[in-house]
């Protein structure tokens, strides 16, 4: 089996795929003080706790916008599974054109993102990723990865918003009964989920201007469900989008050898 990681800001993702079925997946806190130990008795639990152990994995792919936690997954991978994994980056074989200014700068999610969605529904493409930031990924006809925009995740803005005023509470991100709240809480819900829900659609709009005025949409991450259910611009979420790309990577090196 092949086991992928992501590493992102928030989380660590993991996907373990028999052949092209992903069979489970499993979420971790990140945290960059956790040592290699640490993170191995967390996979090892996982693993067992489905009736499975290091030796049902032959592959690991990591993507990661963590630097500081590329070796410590590397240390997991070689001292528990025995496997030296490929990490997604510079001179690997994504089977994406980047055309961005600097391609290093591209996060391997991203990339990954990019990958998937233009095997999985073709281009033009926009791939939205609600995580600790909301970042609106474009992909030419051709499956080229164009560039993009970063915006503040919900939540950050959400948390910035009660750290920096003297106040209003800590809300709960869930749907207001409309607009025009009737109270603090309302409020400050209606502006947080229905304002990122405008933001979501005056972007995509945008960018399927620059792209020809028509573009498939996509929506990945933890909040992409709730922004999704209010928004008339996404068509379909994927959850495992990123991990299905870190797949079909693995693949592209297999026939490279």
């Amino acid at each position: 089996m092949l086991l992928v990681i992501d590493i992102g800001n928030t989380n660590v993702v993991t996907g373990l795929f028999q052949q092209d079925k992903l069979v489970a997946t499993w979420r971790m806190a990140t945290q960059v003080h956790k040592t290699s130990d640490e993170y191995m008795v967390l996979l090892a639990s996982f693993f067992s706790y489905r009736g499975l152990g290091a030796r049902d994995v032959q592959s690991v792919v990591i993507a990661s916008v963590v630097p500081p936690l590329i070796p410590v997954f590397e240390d997991v991978c070689r001292r528990y599974l025995q496997q030296t994994p490929l990490v997604v980056g510079p001179g690997i074989r994504t089977g994406v054109r980047i055309l961005y200014e600097n391609p290093k700068e591209v996060g391997a999610d991203r990339i990954a993102n990019a990958l998937a969605a233009y095997k999985l529904h073709g281009g033009p493409a926009i791939i939205i990723d609600f995580g600790t930031a909301t970042t609106f990924d474009a992909i030419s006809r051709e499956g080229d990865y164009l560039g993009g925009a970063i915006a503040p995740g919900i939540e950050i803005a959400s948390e910035a918003l009660f750290e920096h005023t003297a106040k209003l509470p800590r809300v709960e991100l869930s749907r207001p009964k409309q607009a025009i709240g009737r109270n603090t809480v309302a409020s400050m819900q209606s502006g947080i989920l229905f304002g990122y829900v405008g933001l979501v659609e005056g972007m995509v709009a945008r960018i399927k201007q620059e792209l020809g005025g028509t573009a498939k949409v996509l929506a990945t991450g933890g909040l992409a469900d709730i922004v999704a259910r209010e928004s008339r611009v996404i068509e379909v979420v994927d959850h495992h989008i990123t991990l299905i790309g870190l797949r079909l990577m693995h693949e592209l090196q297999e026939h490279r050898t």
